[in-house]
């Protein structure tokens, strides 16, 4: 879950904490940016990818983004991911560790695989609910909301506290 909140927040988001961002273009800023991203990663993912690699994780992340938030067409579109990179489980590695993309997928396919795959999970065991967009204005970061009763509206302290300051604003001008 943690790879595909960073790479669609880093990859397909326009604007985040108030501010307009610019999606890096094309192949060595987007390698950068992948590489950058996953670094940050407690555990991350095997492999590096290459400029041509991160333009494929764009498109990946442009069309995972409206199935945080639960867009209409949000189901679809992962079922359609799935099947496009043969989501299938197996066991790889030494030890062995569960994974569900092809033996022998590229970096791009397996990690688009195991993304969508996290995804349906968290879907189909009924907490869709918890992939959530920020609610802030002028912020369209993604996350995966962990409360105890998953009412987390903001992605952080700084999209909240800008939300509660001009709350508190508009409740003084009223």
């Amino acid at each position: 879950m943690e790879l595909a909140v960073l790479l669609v927040n880093v990859l397909a988001v326009g604007e985040a904490h108030g501010r307009d961002l610019e999606p890096p273009a094309g192949g060595a800023a987007r390698r950068a940016a992948v590489l950058d991203a996953t670094a940050r990663l407690e555990r991350p993912p095997a492999g590096a990818p290459t400029a041509a690699d991160a333009d494929h994780l764009a498109a990946v992340a442009a069309e995972l983004r409206p199935v945080f938030g639960g867009g209409p067409d949000s189901v679809a579109s992962l079922n359609a991911l799935l099947v496009r990179y043969a989501a299938v489980a197996h066991l790889s590695g030494e030890p062995p560790m569960l994974a569900f993309h092809q033996p022998g997928a590229s970096l791009v396919d397996a990690w688009a695989a195991d993304i969508g795959t996290a995804l349906a999970m968290v879907i189909g065991v009924g907490q869709g609910v918890r992939l959530r967009s920020c609610e802030a204005e002028g912020c369209s970061l993604v996350f995966f909301d962990v409360t105890r009763n998953a009412s987390r509206r903001f992605c952080g302290l700084s999209c909240q506290n800008r939300a509660k300051a001009s709350a508190y604003r508009a409740r003084r001008r009223a």
